[in-house]
C-alpha cells in the first residue's frame, strides 16, 4: 500500500499543472514547476523528477503525434542545440546566472507583448533560421536549463498551427532529453526518492497529458497564438524574477 505524505500530495498537484501546460501548449512546464518543487524538496531530487516527466510528456505525445512533426525543422534544431551545449557550459563558469535570466526574460516579454498589441512580425521562411534558433537554444540549455524560449519563438513565427507547434516542440524536447537525463544518470541523480516520486506521480502525468491535448486540439490557430504569446510574457515574468540587485 503506499503511504503518500503531504509533500508528496503537493509535489503530484504541482506535476500535474505543469503537464497540463506542457501538454496543452507544447512547453513550459520546467519554468512552472522547478520552482514551486524547490520550495517542497531539494534541487537535486526536482531537477531530475522534472526530467523524468519531460521526457514522459514527449514521448507520450509523440507515440500519437509523430506525423505532425516537421522533421527537418526539428532536426536542424536539434543538431544546432548540440553545438552549442557545450558553449553554454563553458558560459556557466563565466557569466552569472540570474542576470541571463533577466536578459532573457526581458526579450520573452518585449516579444509577447509586441504580438499581442502590434502586426505580426513576418513569417520566417529561410531555413537559416533554423540554425540560428537551434545554436542559441543549445547555449541557454548548456548555461541555465533554459533551451525551450528560443524554440518557441521560431516555432511561433513559422506560423505553425496548434497541432504542428505542440508535435515538433515534443521531437525537439525528446532528443534534448535523452542526453539530460543521461547526465543525469551518469552523476548518480536517480536516486530511490526520485524513482519513487516518478511512480507517484505518473498516473496523474498521464492523465495530465490526456486533458492537455484535448484542449490543444480545441483552441483556434489565431487563439492559440495569442495564448502563446500571453504565456511568453508570463515566462518572462517568471525569468526576470530571478534577477535581484
Amino acid at each position: 500500500m503506499v503511504n503518500l505524505t503531504a509533500t508528496h500530495v503537493m509535489v503530484i498537484t504541482v506535476l500535474f499543472f505543469s503537464t497540463f501546460i506542457r501538454s496543452a501548449f507544447g512547453f513550459g512546464d520546467a519554468l512552472l514547476a522547478m520552482p514551486l518543487l524547490v520550495m517542497l524538496i531539494n534541487p537535486q531530487t526536482a531537477a531530475p523528477l522534472v526530467a523524468c516527466i519531460a521526457f514522459t510528456i514527449a514521448i507520450t505525445i509523440l507515440l500519437k503525434s509523430w506525423r505532425d512533426v516537421d522533421i527537418k525543422a526539428a532536426w536542424r534544431l536539434i543538431a544546432l542545440s548540440l553545438v552549442g551545449i557545450p558553449i553554454g557550459v563553458q558560459l556557466l563558469k563565466t557569466a552569472p546566472e540570474h542576470i541571463i535570466k533577466a536578459i532573457l526574460g526581458i526579450v520573452l516579454i518585449l516579444f509577447g507583448l509586441y504580438n499581442l498589441i502590434a502586426p505580426r512580425l513576418p513569417k520566417l521562411k529561410w531555413q537559416g533560421w533554423t540554425y540560428i534558433f537551434g545554436f542559441v537554444a543549445g547555449i541557454l540549455g548548456g548555461a541555465y536549463n533554459t533551451n525551450g524560449p528560443p524554440i518557441v519563438i521560431y516555432s511561433t513565427l513559422r506560423r505553425w498551427p496548434p497541432q504542428r507547434f505542440r508535435a515538433t516542440l515534443q521531437g525537439y524536447f525528446f532528443s534534448t532529453g535523452v542526453l539530460l537525463l543521461a547526465n543525469h544518470a551518469l552523476a548518480g541523480l536517480w536516486t530511490p526518492d526520485v524513482l519513487r516520486l516518478y511512480a507517484y506521480s505518473l498516473p496523474i502525468v498521464m492523465l495530465a497529458i490526456f486533458l492537455g491535448g484535448k484542449v490543444n486540439q480545441s483552441i483556434p490557430r489565431g487563439r492559440f497564438e495569442r495564448f502563446i504569446n500571453g504565456f511568453l510574457v508570463l515566462m518572462g515574468v517568471f525569468l526576470l524574477s530571478a534577477f535581484h540587485f
